[in-house]
């Protein structure tokens, strides 16, 4: 089992940057692929990216590829979010989520856990 909690959210201008962090539980989290999502109000949660269990791979929504970067690290069983140029428009609870596996998935159904979240807001 995988417990997580992300952290590093705020209030940034737009064209700023945050890194958010997802700390996890456990002595198994490089068997999980780790994800990113985000939540705005009244939306559906969305991929925002992910990484594979060894960090090998990355995948990222449109909306935010060349933006944000998705790293990890197994020794620290962490992961991280690094958001530079932020827009209004990524204004959302921002989760972490990890599922057992090599591979990232976009799906949030593909995930086993799940942190609580963290709030980004951009200011215009």
């Amino acid at each position: 089992q995988v417990q997580l909690v992300e952290s590093g959210g705020g209030l940034v201008q737009a064209g700023g940057s945050l890194r958010l962090s997802c700390a996890a539980s456990g002595r198994t989290f490089n068997s999980y692929a780790v994800g990113w999502f985000r939540q705005a109000p009244g939306k559906e949660r969305e991929f925002v990216g992910g990484i594979s269990r060894r960090g090998g791979s990355t995948d990222y929504a449109d909306s935010v590829k060349g933006r944000f970067t998705i790293s990890r690290d197994n020794a620290k069983n962490a992961g991280y979010l690094q958001m530079n140029s932020l827009k209004p428009e990524d204004t959302a609870v921002y989760y972490c989520a990890a599922r057992f596996g090599i591979g990232v998935a976009a799906t949030p159904l593909s995930y086993n856990y799940w942190g609580q979240g963290t709030q980004v807001t951009v200011s215009s």
